[in-house]
C-alpha cells in the first residue's frame, strides 16, 4: 500500500522563504532554546531540563541528586525535540560546536538510563517505585517516543549511534514489559507509536514494528483500562479523569473509531502512528479508519488556519462545526501533529488533499506559533484577540495578545523548531522512478532514485515555481485546491495536463526545466452555515496564506470594520521591510461609528474606508493589537 517514501533528512538544502526560516532556527532558535533548557535565558520560564538529566544520573549512582526534579512530568521531551531540531539543522549545515553540544547532552541522557533500559528522569529522581504505574498521566511512553525520534534523527544526521543505542535498549525494555510479559496498558499520551515506526525504519528491528502494532491494536480493546489502573494506585499527577474515554481516544478499538475526539495533540499523534503502520503492513482496515478520522477533522473540525482543537477545556476537539475564533485553542503542537498525520496519509495514498492541509497548517498556525525573531512562542493560536478581554476573562484566559518567551509546559517551541528544520521531509517524497513535490520549497533536493531538483520560487508571495531537473524519471507536482487555474510549461513550451487527485505527472529527462504558474488572486472565503460562530462573516486568503486584520494597520480598531466581498482585494506589493518581508492586502470596507451606548434603537452610521490585512503568521509582532481573521461582511 505504501505509495510515497519521504526523502532522507539531509537530501534537501533550502533557499528562499523556507531557507530564511531554517536559517533563523539554526542561528537563533536552537541556541536560544538550549539556553532555556540550561536555565540560562534571562526572563524566561524556568526549564531545568538538562539539570533533570544530571540529577537522574546522580540518583542512579546513589549520589545526592542536587536540587531534585523540577517541571512537568514530560519535561524530558523538550530535550528530545531540541536534539531532533539540532540534528535536522546539522544534516544541512555542519556545525562542530552545535554537534559538540548535542554530544554532551546525549552523554547526560545516557547516564540517566537505568541498567534495565528504563529512561525517565521524573520517575528516576523522585518516584522510582512508581514506574509504569500511571500510564494515564505519567507520560513515560510519550517521553520515550520523543527521545526515539531524536535518536533516529541524530544518527541519520551524524552517523553517531550513542543515543540510538540508548533508545534501542529503552525500546527493548518497553517490549519486554508490554509484549513479552504481557503487561496491560497503552499510552495515555500517544506518541511512541509513530516513534517506533521511525525506529523500525532506521534499525529494522522487528520488535519496534511489533511494539507499535501492539500499542495501536490494544488501544480501546478495554476502554476501562485507565479506571482499573487508577484503582490500583493512591496517587495522581494532575487528576486526569480515567472515565473520559473520548479524551484518551480509547472508547473503542482504533479500527472502529470515526470521529476525532479528545485532546487534539494526542489524537493526531495516534492517527499518525496508525497511518504509518497501515502503510507499512498494507492494513486496509486500519487505513479506512484513518480516512474516517481524517475526514472528521478536515471536513468538520478544523479552522481555516489549519488549527485544530477548539476548546481550552482539555485542549480538545468538541463537536462538528464548533469553531469559534475568539476562544479558539488551536495548539501549535496540534497543527504540527496534523502535518504528521497528513504525511502519514500520503504514505498510503497519493492525494493532494493531504498536502493541501499540510500546507495550510504550516504557513498559518505553525509559523504563527513563533515570533519573527525566533525568541517568543504561542502555545494557543486564536483567530481573534481583543486587548482587555483576550488573556483576561475566564473564557479567554488562554488567548494571549503577545507571545511569551517560554512556558512551564513548553512542548510547542521545540516542536516548532524541529518541524521547520525538517520541512524537506514534508515537501518532497519519492516512489520508484517518480519524485513528488508536495509543497513548494525553494532549494536543491536529491532523491534516492538518482534524480535531483533545483526549485526556484518566491513562494508563498510569488506563484511561479520552476524546477531544474537532473536525471530521468517522472515528476509529480501538486496543484493546490486553492488555485482555480494554472499554467504549465516544459523547456519553455506550454503543456496541457489534468491533475490526478491533485497532482500533475510529467515524464522528465536530465536538463529539463519545468515551470508552473499558479493563480495568486486574493480571494474571500466563506464558512458553512453550519458553523454558528461564522454566520455573516468572511475571511481573506491569498495562495496558502490566511490573512488577518490588525489594529495597527486600521486606525487601532478592527471590530468596527465590515468588509465588502463584492469588491476585489488589492495586493499592496511585496515589502521587504514589513514583518520580515510580506505583503499587505487592501479591501473596501465600512467603519461603524462607535459613539453609541451599549444598546440603541438607532442604526449606527457607517463610513466607507479602506481596510488592510497582513498574513496571519505575522500577527502580534508589532505590539498589542486587536486582530481578526473572520470579518463581518456588509452583505
Amino acid at each position: 500500500m505504501r505509495k510515497i517514501e519521504q526523502i532522507s533528512q539531509n537530501a534537501y538544502h533550502s533557499a528562499g522563504f523556507i531557507g530564511k526560516y531554517q536559517q533563523l532556527v539554526r542561528d537563533v532558535v536552537i541556541p536560544y532554546q538550549y539556553s532555556v533548557l540550561s536555565d540560562k535565558a534571562p526572563d524566561a520560564e524556568k526549564s531545568h531540563v538538562i539539570a533533570n538529566f544530571i540529577n537522574a544520573g546522580k540518583a542512579l549512582r546513589g549520589e545526592d541528586c542536587g536540587d531534585g526534579y523540577y517541571g512537568m512530568v514530560f519535561q524530558d521531551s523538550d530535550a528530545a525535540k531540541w536534539i531532533e531540531a539540532a540534528a535536522y539543522s546539522l544534516s544541512c549545515q555542519p556545525d562542530a560546536e552545535l554537534e559538540k553540544t548535542v554530544d554532551s547532552l546525549v552523554e547526560l541522557i545516557a547516564h540517566a538510563q537505568d541498567s534495565d533500559g528504563y529512561l525517565d528522569t521524573a520517575f528516576t529522581i523522585k518516584d522510582s517505585e512508581r514506574r509504569w504505574a500511571n500510564l494515564l498521566e505519567g507520560h513515560e511512553l510519550y517521553c520515550a517516543g520523543h527521545m526515539m525520534e531524536a535518536a533516529c534523527a541524530y544518527y541519520l544526521a551524524t552517523g553517531k549511534r550513542r543515543l540510538l543505542e540508548v533508545m534501542q535498549k529503552n525500546a527493548e525494555h518497553i517490549y519486554r514489559r508490554f509484549v513479552t510479559e504481557k503487561t496491560e496498558g497503552y499510552p495515555g499520551h500517544p506518541e511512541v507509536e509513530l516513534a517506533l515506526m521511525k525506529m523500525y525504519h532506521v534499525t529494522h528491528d522487528p520488535h519496534c514494528l511489533e511494539l507499535a502494532e501492539h500499542f495501536i491494536n490494544c488501544r480501546g480493546q478495554d476502554p476501562d483500562y485507565y479506571i482499573k489502573e487508577k484503582e490500583r494506585r493512591d496517587w495522581t499527577v494532575w487528576g486526569n479523569n480515567p472515565v473520559d474515554h473520548d479524551y484518551q481516544q480509547c472508547g473503542a478499538p482504533v479500527r472502529e473509531q470515526s470521529d476525532a475526539v479528545g485532546h487534539a495533540v494526542r489524537a493526531v499523534y495516534l492517527y499518525t502512528g496508525m497511518a504509518e503502520l497501515a502503510a507499512e503492513t498494507d492494513d486496509q482496515e486500519l487505513f479506512d479508519a484513518c480516512r474516517r478520522l481524517w475526514n472528521s477533522i478536515v471536513q468538520r473540525r478544523m479552522y481555516i488556519t489549519g488549527g485544530i482543537g477548539s476548546t481550552a477545556i482539555g485542549e480538545a476537539f468538541t463537536a462538528d462545526y464548533d469553531l469559534p475564533g475568539d476562544t479558539a485553542y488551536a495548539e501549535t503542537c496540534a497543527s504540527i501533529g496534523l502535518m504528521f498525520f497528513a504525511r502519514g496519509m500520503l504514505a498510503n495514498e497519493v492525494n493532494g488533499e493531504y498536502a493541501d492541509v499540510m500546507e495550510r497548517a504550516f504557513y498559518n498556525t505553525v509559523l504563527a506559533g513563533m515570533q519573527l525573531d525566533g525568541k517568543r512562542f504561542f502555545y494557543v493560536n486564536p483567530l481573534e484577540v481583543v486587548p482587555g478581554i483576550s488573556g483576561v476573562t475566564p473564557t479567554r484566559w488562554h488567548d494571549l495578545t503577545q507571545r511569551p518567551k517560554w512556558y512551564a509546559c513548553a512542548c510547542c517551541p521545540p516542536n516548532t523548531a524541529r518541524l521547520i528544520s525538517s520541512i524537506g521531509q514534508y515537501a518532497y517524497g519519492e516512489s520508484g522512478d517518480t519524485v513528488f513535490c508536495h509543497l513548494y520549497a525553494a532549494g536543491e533536493v536529491r532523491f534516492a532514485n538518482g534524480m535531483s531538483l533545483n526549485c526556484r520560487t518566491e513562494y508563498p508571495y510569488g506563484y511561479e515555481i520552476s524546477y531544474d531537473v537532473s536525471g530521468n524519471g517522472r515528476l509529480a507536482v501538486r496543484i493546490p485546491e486553492w488555485s482555480g487555474k494554472f499554467s504549465l510549461s516544459v523547456n519553455g513550451s506550454a503543456v496541457t495536463a489534468v491533475p490526478e487527485k491533485g497532482y500533475i505527472y510529467l515524464s522528465v529527462s536530465d536538463g529539463d526545466s519545468v515551470k508552473i504558474v499558479l493563480d495568486g488572486t486574493p480571494r474571500f472565503m466563506y464558512a458553512s452555515p453550519r458553523v454558528p460562530a461564522l454566520s455573516g462573516m468572511t475571511a481573506l486568503c491569498r495562495g496558502p496564506l490566511v490573512y488577518c486584520f490588525e489594529g495597527v494597520d486600521n486606525s487601532g480598531d478592527v471590530l468596527s470594520l465590515s468588509v465588502d466581498p463584492d469588491s476585489l482585494p488589492r495586493p499592496c506589493g511585496f515589502d521587504s521591510g514589513l514583518l520580515g518581508g510580506s505583503e499587505k492586502i487592501a479591501v473596501s470596507a465600512f467603519r461603524t461609528s462607535d459613539d453609541m451606548p451599549l444598546y440603541s434603537d438607532s442604526a449606527p452610521t457607517q463610513t466607507p474606508c479602506e481596510a488592510y490585512a497582513v498574513p496571519y503568521y505575522t500577527w502580534a509582532n508589532r505590539g498589542e493589537n486587536q486582530m481578526r481573521v473572520w470579518m463581518s461582511r456588509i452583505r
